[in-house]
């Protein structure tokens, strides 16, 4: 089997297993995933799910036990492979800096490192909210100064594929805003955004699709809304009315079965629909003199939880 060129990132059957017999740690265990080119993709997954290892097989740092991965068409650790990674940006959860360099120095270092021209470092600096900042040492710089200093050495070369692990960690509200803006001009140039985050909430209404995994298996992928669809949860509606709408509405409503329904005060209500109902409970609804309506669907940690369970 070959990777299909229109895929930023394909992996099959991929292991990687460390030790053995009762000992055997499955850091990741039959792994299939799909990464089509130019989107934002999501990984997320508790703490030892197995995303950073996945991040370092795609890298070519290690090797896996099992399967086969493919960045761009070329194999991992394949004889094109080298010239393939040249094309990949990478940020890790804990990015090492040297101290004693300025800002401007640490991206020539790393300019050197990945062949990539040294005449980009101060745009990028710029780039990432760190030209005022770019002559002053790195010993001086804040959390989230760093975390962007290493988001700037992600984009040395111009890669068509940006791993991120964990890349808001440290980044106040403002700035955890310019980021996915700024991730957003990139793939409207076509470049492939693998990001990796404990947050789910940043993810939930920016990610193309997604991955879960849970102790290095694949427990579910794809859009938030076709996650959605497999998910069991109940829909939460709000419902203000004046007190006799409400006091009507269960009878009305009693051809609908399956729902749940909340009194929280004389003219505020909740209603527990299952999905299959939405449509039919909302045209219902829509021939009532409600007042104010609101519907909450399961968010992407619902989700998580859930298929994580049922995996």
């Amino acid at each position: 089997m070959t990777s299909n060129s229109a895929d930023a990132l394909r992996l099959q059957g991929v292991a990687k297993h460390y030790g053995r017999g009762s000992a055997l740690l499955r850091a990741l265990d039959g792994v299939d995933l799909v990464v089509p080119r130019g989107q934002l993709f999501g990984l997320i997954g508790h703490n030892g799910a197995g995303k950073s290892t996945l991040f370092k097989l795609v890298l070519g740092l290690i090797a896996p036990s099992q399967g086969r991965l493919w960045v761009d068409g070329c194999e991992v650790g394949g004889r094109d492979f080298r010239e393939a990674r040249r094309r990949l940006g990478y940020l890790p959860e804990n990015l090492v800096l040297y101290d004693n360099l300025d800002g401007l120095e640490t991206l020539r270092f790393f300019a050197r490192l990945k062949g990539a021209a040294p005449s980009q470092c101060a745009t990028l600096l710029e780039q990432v909210g760190l030209a005022h900042a770019g002559r002053r040492p790195v010993r001086e710089y804040s959390k989230g100064m760093r975390q962007r200093l290493g988001f700037a050495q992600a984009l040395l070369g111009e890669p068509q594929l940006l791993l991120l692990d964990e890349p808001t960690t440290g980044l106040d509200p403002a700035a955890i805003r310019d980021f996915y803006a700024q991730l957003e001009q990139l793939r409207t140039r076509g470049v492939t955004l693998v990001i990796s985050s404990h947050i789910l909430a940043e993810l939930e209404q920016r990610v193309d699709a997604l991955a879960m995994l849970s102790a290095g298996r694949l427990c579910a992928q794809g859009t938030v809304g076709a996650l959605r669809e497999r998910s069991t949860r109940p829909l939460q509606l709000r419902l203000q009315a004046e007190a006799s709408v409400l006091d009507a509405l269960p009878q009305q409503l009693a051809a609908l079965p399956g729902l749940a329904w909340q009194r929280d005060t004389a003219q505020q209500a909740g209603i527990a629909c299952p999905r299959a109902l939405k449509m039919p409970l909302l045209q219902r609804l829509a021939a009532q003199p409600l007042v104010d309506l609101s519907i909450q669907e399961p968010t992407l940690e619902d989700l998580y939880f859930e298929l994580r369970e049922a995996a």
